[in-house]
């Protein structure tokens, strides 16, 4: 199907997930980067026990906070 026509059948309303690959999708801006953080041990024992207390993982527990600090959504999921 040529863009136009796509185009065309969005504009109007007409279903095109049919015409889509989900298989690729992806969500943009959500490429993992590795970054390194040195943190003092006393605050690593302090984020390992709140990471217990709530059932998660540290790295997701420092994830949670960044995002939360940062303003932005965690998407479910995200490890």
């Amino acid at each position: 199907m040529k863009a136009k026509t796509f185009d065309r059948k969005f504009d109007s309303g007409d279903k095109i997930v049919d015409q889509l690959d989900l298989s690729k999708a992806r969500r943009v801006g959500t490429d993992a980067k590795r970054v390194n953080v040195d943190f003092p041990a006393w605050m690593v024992d302090s984020l390992d026990r709140e990471a217990r207390r709530l059932g998660v993982t540290r790295q997701s527990l420092i994830k949670l906070w960044l995002a939360e600090k940062l303003g932005k959504p965690v998407a479910a999921g995200v490890r």
